[in-house]
């Protein structure tokens, strides 16, 4: 606490009416960069139209973001494993419903424009897309190369997106 202090250049007294304890701070640091993640994802996938396109676009965030994680992450994750482990096993729990929660727009404008099938349930949608989202961005395979946007593009077009035109009701 003393070292984020100085290098603020706060008081410590001043950051401990502000953050109580270091999970505090930690907590409240990687919320900061959670939340500046998600800003800039947004505006990447805002700025490209197609849902293929827009899953691509959001693989390359996610495989960048998995590879690079935030200066305070990863000294956390260096210096104090265990503080490291406590702050990851709670935002994990978190994890696939905040990415769900962030591809809703997305397949609700892909409904709408005709895109994918309008029978889609839109949010059991966007948790799959979640789902595959955390397996591209984390797990390499040897059909898809996920550090080739052609790749995964090509991937989005005829699994995803050709799956999300189908009528959800045929079994």
């Amino acid at each position: 606490m003393s070292e984020v202090a100085e290098v603020a250049g706060v008081s410590r007294g001043w950051l401990y009416r502000h953050f109580p304890d270091k999970a505090e701070l930690l907590g409240a640091a990687i919320v900061r960069l959670n939340d500046a993640f998600w800003t800039e994802s947004r505006a990447r996938l805002d700025a490209v139209s197609g849902l293929d396109r827009q899953i691509a676009v959001g693989v390359a965030l996610a495989r960048r973001e998995s590879e690079t994680p935030g200066a305070l992450v990863l000294k956390l994750r260096q210096e104090e494993p265990e503080a490291f482990t406590a702050c990851v096993g709670l935002g994990v729990r978190g994890l696939i419903p905040e990415i769900a929660a962030f591809w809703v727009p997305y397949i609700q404008a892909a409904v709408d424009s005709g895109e994918i099938h309008a029978g889609t349930e839109v949010a059991e949608a966007a948790e799959w897309i979640a789902r595959i989202m955390m397996s591209l961005a984390t797990v390499p395979g040897e059909q898809c190369d996920v550090d080739d946007h052609d790749s995964v593009l090509r991937h989005a077009r005829r699994y995803i997106v050709a799956a999300l035109r189908c009528d959800p009701t045929v079994s």
